[in-house]
C-alpha cells in the first residue's frame, strides 16, 4: 500500500482547520502541520488529533510549503490548505490509488469547489478550479510569489481524481474582498520585480475583460446578486493591480 504524508501550512487558522483535519485522517498515514506562530487556537486544535505540530518562521506560500513537504516521511504528498477538505468522493478515490500501482511521474488533479458565503459557486471562473495536489515526494516542488505553482522533475503524467476539494475561504463578502486585494499587491509586485511594464491599454480594458470573462462567459449572472459582487470586486481588485504596477513604475522612472 503506497503511503501518504497530509502537509499543511497554517496561519491563524482556527475557524477552519479542524473540519480539514477530519476530512484527511481516512486517507493520512501521517499529518504534518507547519505553523507560522498562530495567535489563535490553531496549535490547540492541532493538539487534538495525531498530527505532527512544527512552528517555523513565514517563508511566503512556496517557501513554506517547501519546506513543509520537506519534512514528510512517506512516498505520497498530499498538499493541502487549512480552509480546505476532502469530499467523501474524493477521499476513496484516494484510498483507491493507495492500492495500486503509481507510475514514477504521475500526479494527482483534483477539482476545487470555492465556497462565498455559504454558498457553492460553479460560476464566475470558480470552477473547476483544477489543482494538482498529490505526488511522489521529491517529484515536484513549489515556486511563485503568488498563486503558487509546482515545478515538476519530468514531464508528468496527470491523473484527475474523482471527487471534490472543499475550498471554505470566504466567509464574508469583505474576507473575499481582502483577499482579492492582497493578491492584487503581490501580483502588481511579483510583475514590478520580473520587469513587466503596463501600457495603457491593459490598464484601460483588462478589468473590463476580466469582468466580462467571469460574468458573462464563465457564468456569473447565473447567481444573482452573489455573483454581480464577486465579478465586480475580482474586476476592482484587477485595477488596483495595474494602477500599483504603474505607480511603482513611475516612481522608478
Amino acid at each position: 500500500m503506497n503511503k501518504v504524508s497530509v502537509i499543511l501550512i497554517t496561519m491563524n487558522e482556527e475557524r477552519n482547520i479542524e473540519r480539514c483535519l477530519q476530512s484527511v485522517m481516512p486517507i493520512a498515514d501521517e499529518v504534518v502541520v507547519v505553523d507560522s506562530f498562530s495567535k489563535d487556537a490553531t496549535e490547540e486544535i492541532c493538539s487534538r488529533y495525531p498530527v505532527r505540530f512544527v512552528s517555523h518562521t513565514w517563508e511566503g506560500y512556496a517557501g513554506s510549503k517547501n519546506f513543509a513537504n520537506s519534512l514528510a516521511t512517506h512516498e505520497l504528498i498530499l498538499s493541502i490548505d487549512g480552509d480546505e477538505a476532502l469530499s467523501d468522493t474524493l477521499v476513496e478515490s484516494i484510498k483507491a490509488l493507495k492500492e495500486r500501482e503509481i507510475g514514477s511521474n504521475e500526479v494527482f488533479a483534483m477539482k476545487r469547489l470555492n465556497n462565498y458565503c455559504g454558498r457553492w459557486i460553479k460560476g464566475c471562473g470558480f470552477y473547476p478550479d483544477t489543482k494538482v495536489r498529490l505526488w511522489r515526494k521529491g517529484f515536484a516542488h513549489w515556486e511563485g510569489r503568488i498563486h503558487e505553482w509546482l515545478v515538476y522533475e519530468q514531464t508528468p503524467k496527470t491523473t484527475l481524481l474523482e471527487g471534490n476539494l472543499l475550498h471554505y475561504s470566504w466567509n464574508t463578502p469583505e474576507d473575499f474582498r481582502n483577499q482579492q486585494f492582497h493578491f492584487a499587491e503581490l501580483g502588481a509586485q511579483s510583475y514590478y520585480e520580473r520587469g513587466k511594464k503596463t501600457g495603457m491599454l491593459p490598464w484601460l480594458f483588462s478589468p473590463s475583460i476580466n469582468f466580462i470573462r467571469t460574468y458573462v462567459i464563465k457564468g456569473g449572472f447565473l447567481y444573482g446578486r452573489t455573483g454581480l459582487s464577486i465579478c465586480r470586486t475580482m474586476m476592482k481588485a484587477n485595477r488596483h493591480k495595474y494602477n500599483l504596477l504603474r505607480e511603482k513604475l513611475r516612481v522608478k522612472s
